[in-house]
C-alpha cells in the first residue's frame, strides 16, 4: 500500500473510490467501509484509497499506534493511504475548500464513502449533508454509512480501549471484527527468557492499549507468517524488579534473528494471571504447562 503524507504528493489515481476517516482500531464499522471500498473500486476497475488524519483530529488516545493502522487497512486490500497532518492551519480549513480542493481536485474521487457522525472543516462546520450537495458539482458518488453497534451501543474507541484494557478479549473482539493485536519492533532484553529456556522476542509496542498482565495463547507476524505463540505481558515479579511493563513472544519451534524487525501479535486467549513465583525453576516449570496449554489452544 502507498502511504502519501500531504496534499502535494498525492499522485493520480484511476476512478478513486475513497473512504475517510481516523479508522482507528479498524473496528467493525471501518471494515464495513474499508471492505465496501474495495468491492466498488474492484466493481469500476478504480482504485480503493483511504484519506486519513494523524494525529487523531479530536485528540483522542488511539487503540493501535499510527504504524498497525496502516498494517490493517493496507491487509484489507486499500491501495493507497492519503495522510493529512492535523495541524492548527489543517483544522482551520473550510469544508468547501476541504471538499474542491481535497476530495476533488487532488484526489479526483469518483465515490466517496464516510461514517454517519463523519464531520469536518472549520469548526466542524461541515457534514454529510455537504458532502451531498458538492457531489454532483464535484462529480463524485457518495454513500454514508449507518453507525455500528455492539450491544445496541454504538462501537467507539473509548468502549473497546476499555475492554481491553480490563482484558475482556471476547467484547473488544466483537466490536473489532478480529482478534485485539498489539504492533511494534522487537528490541533487545534481558535474555530472561532465554535463560529459563524459553527464548524470546521482546517487543516495543507503539503506545498501543495492551491487555492485562498475564500469559496468552497469541499468533504472531514473522515475515508475513503467523506463527503460534505464548505472549507474556507484566513485570517480571519473579526477578524482584521494578518495572514498566514488558511484552515477550515465545514462537514455538522457531529460530532466527528478529531484532529491529516489526512484529504484530494476535491475543487468541488468556492462559493465566501474572504471578510471583519462588524460584525461577519453577516459574521454568510453569512456563512449560503454558506452552503445553496455548498449543492446545491454538491447534
Amino acid at each position: 500500500m502507498d502511504i502519501i503524507r500531504g496534499i502535494r504528493n498525492i499522485r493520480k489515481y484511476p476512478r478513486p473510490v475513497v473512504a475517510i476517516g481516523v479508522f482507528d482500531g479498524v473496528h467493525a464499522g471501518h471494515r464495513r467501509i474499508l471492505e465496501f471500498c474495495v468491492a466498488e473500486a474492484r466493481r469500476i476497475h478504480g482504485t480503493p484509497i483511504v484519506l486519513t488524519f494523524d494525529p487523531h483530529p479530536q485528540k483522542e488516545e488511539s487503540i493501535y499506534s499510527f504504524d498497525h493502522r496502516m498494517t490493517l487497512i493496507s491487509g484489507l486490500g486499500v491501495k493507497a493511504c492519503v495522510v493529512m497532518r492535523f495541524t492548527r492551519r489543517f483544522a482551520g480549513m473550510g469544508a468547501e475548500d476541504f471538499i474542491r480542493k481535497i476530495i476533488h481536485g487532488a484526489l479526483g474521487a469518483r465515490h466517496v464513502l464516510v461514517g454517519a457522525n463523519f464531520r469536518f472543516g472549520a469548526k466542524l462546520s461541515g457534514g454529510t449533508a455537504t458532502l451531498r450537495s458538492f457531489a454532483r458539482p464535484c462529480g463524485y458518488a457518495l454513500t454514508v454509512f449507518p453507525t455500528a453497534k455492539f450491544a445496541g451501543r454504538t462501537i467507539s474507541s473509548t468502549r473497546i480501549r476499555r475492554a481491553i484494557s480490563r482484558g475482556d478479549l471476547v467484547r473488544a473482539r466483537a466490536m473489532l471484527a478480529g482478534e485485539v493485536s498489539v504492533f511494534g519492533t522487537v528490541t533487545g532484553g534481558r535474555a530472561v527468557g532465554r535463560m529459563l529456556g524459553f527464548p524470546t522476542a521482546n517487543i516495543n509496542p507503539h503506545h498501543e492499549v495492551l491487555p492485562p498482565p498475564g500469559i496468552y495463547a497469541v499468533r504472531a507476524s514473522v515475515e508475513k507468517k503467523w506463527k503460534p505463540a505464548v505472549c507474556y505481558i507484566g513485570t517480571r515479579p519473579t526477578f524482584g524488579t521494578k518495572s514498566a511493563p514488558v511484552v515477550e513472544v515465545h514462537l514455538f519451534n522457531f529460530s532466527g534473528d528478529l531484532y529491529g524487525k516489526p512484529m504484530e501479535v494476535r491475543f487468541v486467549r488468556k492462559i493465566r494471571g501474572e504471578k510471583k513465583f519462588p524460584s525461577p525453576a519453577i516459574l521454568s516449570a510453569h512456563i512449560k504447562k503454558d506452552i503445553s496449554r496455548a498449543k492446545k489452544i491454538l491447534s
